[in-house]
């Protein structure tokens, strides 16, 4: 969660008259202390919680002396175990008595795993003794420094120092009870400034802050209002419904937390929040927000600009093939419509010509095209033709993984029957996709590929994307689904 973003000034709604104020810093040296926490704590809480592991590990290792490699593979080990935990994302509720086994345990495993690496290197398998005396110094010195952490961003949050400016969508009995719990408990560092709902069920004065607009001006509150959280409660909305409204914050940096159904009997587990014993589960933030997305069009570079190297033979082969069977013209370019629905020229290789451009635009498929020739139906069969478009992947309109991209014809057909068919269109098409590996392309459920192609882009991880590429080589070597 973002955690004490600056902001500058803005006009928040009037004030609430049930409910208490959160706390601010009354002093010009509280302001100069609130702008160096701010600016130390602006985006997580990640770098913080690790300057202090950082610490404790430098503290705790020049305790024990095992050599300066040993030192750096157990910090190495000891941040990927930490990180691999959940320990640096933030938490509304941040306790050291919840997370010290954790802590402590990860700090012992870092240090088996140095033990195991220090014997494997060392001559006669003689590994260092003083790791696991490292380890559990450093284990000790992590749980003592989070503490101390934890209370101070605790204390700023409660201060008012640390805030994050909160609507709550859903103005109804579950709402309220949200509303209530942030303004009478600051030290979660949710400053509520008002509801989203277009037919609020509790009358003003049962709210205890105002209304700001319908379920539909999420994305403009909180644009308009530089909003840090959401907490989506009970309210009239109709589920379906919200998941478009949701959906349309992808781009925004935003945190989302939603109270489950049920929540009186739902337990709490470690990748959950709560607040004053109502639970929380965090929405997972937009993959292509995180370091990892970055990662990815990184891959895809590298992974296409090395393919044309070494497919440049087999490359030549195809268009002078295409071009003995079907003259001039070996390239097929196609309009189709990619990331936030943008049109671009996708490349094929061409496996008939067609009659004009709009039979190129409109018809939906030629498998069965009796004009097809030899050439052209091993392309479509093996999935050939599809190889051009590791140009469309380098200059950044594709990715080698992703929603394979429609002809804008078939996108406004199909977007004015199925409403989440246009949420596909919030990553970058894909030369193979997550809907293709299950075999949906050519003459198969639209519904069902747009059901796909949101799946993968709520669960998307470069794991996936490697999976996907292994059964798109498997389909393809077994020619199931061309």
């Amino acid at each position: 969660m973002s955690t004490g973003t600056e902001r500058g000034p803005v006009t928040l709604p009037a004030a609430r008259t049930t409910s208490p104020e959160v706390p601010r810093a009354a002093s010009p040296l509280a302001a100069v202390v609130a702008h160096r926490w701010r600016w130390l704590l602006r985006n997580r809480v990640a770098p913080f919680f690790l300057a202090l592991d950082v610490l404790a590990w430098a503290v705790g290792s020049s305790l024990v002396d095992h050599g300066a490699v040993l030192d750096v593979a157990l910090l190495i080990a000891l941040v990927v175990l930490l990180g691999s935990g959940g320990l640096y994302r933030s938490r509304l509720t941040l306790s050291v008595l919840e997370h010290w086994p954790r802590l402590m345990g990860r700090s012992l495993a870092a240090s088996a795993i140095v033990v195991c690496l220090d014997a494997l290197l060392s001559p006669f398998g003689d590994a260092e003794p003083g790791i696991i005396a490292a380890g559990l110094v450093v284990g000790g010195l992590v749980v003592l420094l989070r503490a101390l952490g934890y209370s101070l961003v605790r204390t700023m949050r409660a201060r008012g120092l640390v805030s994050h400016r909160t609507v709550v969508l859903g103005a109804g009995k579950v709402g309220a009870q949200v509303m209530r719990t942030l303004c009478e408990h600051p030290q979660y560092g949710l400053d509520p400034i008002g509801y989203l709902d277009s037919e609020p069920l509790l009358a003003p004065q049962e709210l205890g802050a105002p209304v700001l607009g319908g379920n539909d001006a999420l994305a403009a509150t909180i644009g308009e209002y530089e909003v840090d959280t959401v907490v989506i409660a009970f309210g009239s909305i109709k589920e379906d419904h919200l998941v478009e409204v949701i959906r349309t914050c992808d781009r925004l940096e935003c945190e989302m937390f939603f109270v489950p159904r049920l929540f009186e009997l739902h337990a709490v587990s470690a990748d959950m929040d709560a607040i004053w014993g109502m639970p929380l589960i965090r929405h997972r933030r937009a993959a292509f927000l995180s370091v990892s997305w970055q990662v990815k069009r990184l891959l895809d570079v590298v992974l296409s600009a090395a393919a044309l190297v070494v497919l440049a033979p087999v490359l030549g082969v195809l268009a002078l093939a295409v071009r003995l069977e079907g003259g001039p013209g070996i390239l097929f370019r196609q309009t189709r419509v990619g990331m936030d629905n943008r049109p671009f020229e996708l490349l094929k290789f061409r496996s008939l010509r067609p009659v004009d451009e709009d039979e190129s635009q409109t018809q939906w498929s030629i498998a069965d095209d009796d004009r097809l020739g030899p050439v052209g139906r091993l392309l479509r069969t093996t999935s050939l033709d599809e190889l051009p478009q590791l140009w469309n992947i380098l200059r950044g309109d594709m990715s080698l993984v992703g929603p394979r991209p429609e002809r804008p014809h078939f996108v406004d057909t199909f977007s004015s029957t199925l409403p989440r068919y246009l949420a596909r269109h919030r990553v970058p098409a894909g030369l193979t996709g997550w809907a293709q590996v299950h075999g949906l392309r050519g003459d198969t459920s639209i519904e069902d590929r747009a059901t796909f192609d949101n799946y993968y882009i709520e669960n998307w991880s470069l794991a996936l994307d490697l999976r996907i590429l292994l059964m798109t080589l498997t389909s393809v070597l077994t020619r199931r689904g061309a």
